[in-house]
């Protein structure tokens, strides 16, 4: 199948939803919170008006998140035809709600990874202004971002607002300067790391099963142990991640448990497994649907972990705020109250069906095109690199994760293409004589051989060959060029990488002139 059908197919399953609906129903969701808080909360609570703007800020970033940060635990999925974008919209939402809900905590911190000392602060009124224009900063950032279809840290926009909010309101020497250097350095690290744990598998892959003769041989022997291996990183990822704040485990017990149900899993796999490859067509696309099982429950765990983890983003600033009207001061940590967490639940839920679909895409297909198999990678690089990071201690973003999973993918699905190409070239080269059978036949044993075959092949050809081939550099280096192939579009690689660098700067410049705003509007 080409990228131009699959992209065809993706597009004729989008929701289509008009403009104008998107936009009534999210303010229809704003007005249900600023009615609820009114007259259930506004009073009770204290604050007042100011509390039930900060409230529908909430719900505002909430939305944002949605429409942005979810696209990286179901775009691959959907890109991949594992799922379509409603049934891949309906789960995530689904498990985004429930990780949110089940497992998003009871508390939360006020200052989001310590990038500012709130000591420095005083005054609790002016911590609320800072605490929303923060919360304003990062959604209106995730807005924008969104419009022009990048896929940005979440984490990173809060940060930022905290940061410029920060400054705004206690200086230059507010900030934890090392600290912002280690999230800057994450910007480089996340996408490296995903992008090349991705490639690493993908390769593994196409060594073990794609490249060989039998494929559906190769894939009844290894497919078992793949999904293992994944179902071993997931149990951990999600125990470590995702159900955290509900019951807190070393990494050691968490990889423990992870084996324990990656064996399970192998048992109960392996002869499914076997039953299965049967009927399946000797080519890459009979393997492919071995992966779409696995594939839909990484996107439904994933989402059940982001939400878990990320709805914080989303009611964080919120619960501060919230905390020091109840409370009349400046809190390190702050209870989140079952309406906080709904509110970022349900707003998180609602911005993925309405705005998701757009992110969802420029994940799933207008990167490089992904099949199940590509698809496998890119999930279970992001599972895996997130536990590595956590592990050292390194504040790194999902969606840079996920996001550099696809790209990695991409470039080694670029760099075999050409590697074979030369190949090619080389064997018609070296086969002397105009007997253009014999070379055609030839070729068709190589590309039907396993990859060590092919390496054997390759190394008595050119024993046998008198040909030194000697090309010099200049023909080297318009030879790679013939046979490179782009599988990667250059164009969102620019845009996205611009989007991420700047995601904390421009957040951070938002939030300090809301501040100031605000600031000025609270004044006598």
């Amino acid at each position: 199948m080409s990228i131009e059908t699959v992209e065809k197919q993706l597009g004729s399953m989008q929701i289509k939803v008009p403009d104008a609906a998107r936009l009534l129903v999210c303010l229809v969701f704003l007005f249900a919170i600023m009615m609820f808080v009114n007259y259930f909360l506004g009073v009770e609570s204290g604050g007042g008006t100011f509390l039930v703007v900060a409230a529908m800020v909430g719900g505002y970033m909430a939305l944002n998140i949605g429409a942005n940060d979810v696209a990286n635990n179901v775009g691959p999925t959907v890109g991949s035809g594992a799922l379509t974008m409603v049934s891949a919209v309906a789960l995530a939402a689904a498990f985004e709600i429930a990780g949110a809900i089940i497992a998003g905590g009871e508390v939360v911190s006020t200052i989001k990874k310590g990038i500012i000392d709130p000591a420095m602060i005083g005054d609790p009124s002016t911590f609320v202004w800072l605490m929303l224009a923060a919360l304003f900063a990062g959604a209106l950032w995730l807005n924008i971002a969104t419009y022009f279809g990048a896929p940005v840290s979440t984490t990173h926009s809060i940060v930022g607002g905290v940061l410029g909010a920060g400054i705004a309101a206690g200086g230059w020497q507010i900030a934890n300067w090392d600290q912002m250097a280690t999230i800057a350095a994450s910007w480089l690290i996340s996408p490296l790391l995903g992008g090349l744990i991705a490639a690493i598998f993908l390769y593994l892959i196409t060594r073990l099963i794609v490249d060989q003769r039998d494929l559906v041989g190769a894939a009844r022997r290894y497919v078992p142990y793949l999904l293992a291996v994944m179902g071993w990183v997931f149990l951990t990822y999600l125990t470590l991640k995702g159900l955290k704040k509900l019951w807190p485990v070393e990494f050691v017990t968490a990889g423990l448990l992870g084996l324990a149900g990656a064996v399970i899993i192998f048992a109960v796999i392996n002869p499914m497994v076997a039953r299965a490859s049967g009927s399946l067509s000797n080519d890459r696309a009979g393997i492919n649907s071995l992966f779409t099982i696995p594939l839909v429950f990484a996107a439904a765990l994933l989402s059940f972990a982001h939400g878990a983890n990320d709805v914080a983003n989303a009611v964080g600033p919120l619960a501060a705020i919230y905390d020091s009207f109840t409370n009349g001061g400046i809190s390190a940590k702050a209870a989140i109250p079952f309406w906080i967490m709904a509110v970022g639940a349900l707003g998180i839920a609602v911005g993925l069906a309405l705005y998701g679909p757009k992110l969802i895409r420029t994940v799933g297909s207008e990167i490089t095109h992904l099949d199940k198999m590509r698809a496998f990678c890119v999930a279970l690089a992001a599972a895996i690199t997130v536990i590595i990071a956590s592990q050292l201690g390194l504040p790194v973003s999902s969606t840079h994760i996920a996001v550099g999973g696809v790209f990695g993918v991409g470039f080694l699905r670029e760099y075999l293409h050409a590697n074979r190409s030369r190949l090619s070239h080389e064997i018609k080269e070296r086969i002397k004589g105009d007997d253009a059978e014999a070379v055609a036949s030839f070729l068709g044993t190589f590309g039907s051989s396993a990859f060590a075959e092919q390496e054997a092949m390759i190394r008595k050809l050119r024993k046998n060959s008198c040909s030194k081939l000697y090309l010099a550099k200049k023909d080297r280096k318009t030879l790679r060029s013939a046979y490179h192939k782009e599988m990667v579009k250059r164009s969102m690689l620019f845009k996205i990488a611009a989007a991420w660098v700047i995601t904390v700067p421009a957040s951070a410049f938002l939030a300090a002139m809301l501040f100031y705003m605000i600031r000025g509007f609270m004044l006598p």
